[in-house]
């Protein structure tokens, strides 16, 4: 079985067998869930910003999102932790 570190490597799937054949021959890294669970823990600790997006690219971010079956919110914080690990580890 295959692991993957970013949830960008789940593809868009063409149909559920598509899917269904993905995970059964993939699943995320442990550090991913850890992060994934170590966000949600950070709720009660957040801070509300505004950030202001083209309307297109908010409707594509949206778009995404959904086909991930995930809050766009949620996605964009996943994007932003992920690049802020990405840009740490390369200093």
């Amino acid at each position: 079985m295959q692991t993957f570190a970013n949830w960008e490597d789940v593809p868009l799937f063409d149909s559920e067998e598509a899917e269904a054949t993905f995970w059964t021959e993939n699943r995320p890294d442990l550090r991913l869930m850890e992060a994934a669970v170590s966000a949600n823990a950070e709720v009660s600790e957040s801070v509300t910003v505004t950030l202001r997006f083209d309307p297109r690219m908010l409707a594509r971010i949206k778009r995404l999102a959904r086909q991930r079956y995930l809050n766009y919110q949620s996605m964009v914080k996943q994007w932003l932790s992920e690049r802020m690990e990405q840009e740490l580890r390369e200093r």
